[in-house]
């Protein structure tokens, strides 16, 4: 097998998300539980016109989830610790010469952390078992948000996240480049020095990628801006964008940067936001962008990713998601569609239409 992973942009049969379960992670208080069921509920909503989305949903959370999901969405119930699908769930890749769909197993420990995941860590085996597809398995400790790929066989990754020492701790980075290559295909790996700030608090992924930068397309990439020198980002970004003018992707071409400022605000109560545009979702004839109720910054946002991916683009609040530790990339995982066609594409693959019933203009 030749396994490569797809770009984002590429034909997609379905988005995975899983639902969220009582415990630390949302709160113990019932206005931040309400508020985390209704903002995972909210970009299942605003995905479904697009392509399908199929819920992971802890048994304990059956009949909220069926009460508070459409019935368009599918439910898959199994155990779960947390509700971060992007990270413990399966990379999607295709066989290079046959056109088959596979799933890369990473093993999964808590972004290495060490917290209770024995639940989580079996949810990639889960899904690509009820798929009926073939394991990928990797002893890399990885998740799918330290990773994006431009689907031509480069990939961009963070020193702090696959060479960190509590989840590869005799790593090198050509010891990961070489995984990287028998699990996803990626022969070029793009290093970035590290993530943002508030990425390291406990909640955090300490450097996760797809907060940071994404490529719209090959030899495009959006990346985080941080304008306001009073948040700490703003002296981490220049770093970040060096790297990337100073790397070349796997047809050797250099990169160019396209820059998604973030929005006014600067804290909240646990401190420096990291709110950032780079984590969306792109899926068949749209985008999902995050939205911070600031209505200049959430539209410029939206504007730079219509033009970029040439798609509808729909905005979702992703405030709640992100004082969760993480944003709205991080609670989805797409599924390619099977087919050489796929790793081919990067265009728009049209599913379920143009986004029926979403509005570009403000937040659903």
């Amino acid at each position: 097998m030749a396994w490569r992973m797809p770009a984002e942009t590429a034909p997609h049969d379905r988005i995975w998300m899983a639902f969220p379960r009582e415990g630390e992670v949302m709160g113990y208080s019932s206005a931040a539980r309400e508020s985390t069921y209704a903002a995972w509920t909210a970009v299942a909503h605003a995905i479904v016109p697009f392509e399908p989305v199929t819920m992971v949903v802890d048994p304990s959370e059956r009949e909220r989830a069926r009460r508070m999901l459409s019935t368009d969405i599918d439910i898959v119930e199994a155990p779960l610790d947390d509700f971060w699908m992007r990270d413990f769930g399966p990379t999607f890749v295709i066989d290079d010469e046959t056109g088959e769909l596979g799933g890369v197993d990473w093993i999964f420990n808590a972004w290495g952390q060490g917290a209770d995941c024995e639940h989580d860590a079996l949810i990639a085996a889960l899904v690509l078992d009820g798929l009926g597809v073939t394991r990928v398995p990797s002893l890399l400790v990885n998740e799918g948000g330290g990773i994006h790929v431009d689907g031509e066989g480069t990939v961009l990754v963070t020193e702090t996240v696959q060479l960190d020492r509590d989840r590869n701790p005799w790593a090198t980075k050509e010891r990961v480049e070489a995984e990287l290559v028998r699990t996803i295909g990626a022969t070029t790996a793009i290093w970035l020095p590290r993530g943002l700030t508030r990425d390291y608090d406990d909640l955090g992924t300490r450097g996760h990628v797809d907060i940071v930068a994404t490529f719209a397309s090959p030899g495009r990439v959006l990346v985080h801006a941080q304008p306001d020198p009073a948040h700490p980002d703003h002296a981490v970004m220049p770093a970040i964008h060096e790297a990337l003018r100073n790397s070349t992707d796997a047809r050797g071409r250099r990169l160019e940067l396209i820059e998604l400022p973030a929005p006014a605000q600067l804290r909240d109560d646990e401190g420096f936001v990291d709110y950032s545009y780079v984590n969306h979702l792109v899926v068949n004839g749209g985008v999902i962008a995050c939205g911070f109720d600031d209505e200049v910054a959430d539209a410029r946002a939206r504007d730079i990713l219509r033009e970029e991916y040439g798609r509808e683009a729909v905005t979702v609040d992703a405030r709640e998601i992100f004082a969760r530790g993480g944003g709205i990339h991080c609670i989805t995982q797409q599924q390619p569609r099977a087919g050489l066609e796929t790793l081919r594409s990067d265009g728009d693959s049209g599913g379920a239409g143009t986004g029926a019933g979403a509005t570009a203009e403000g937040d659903r």
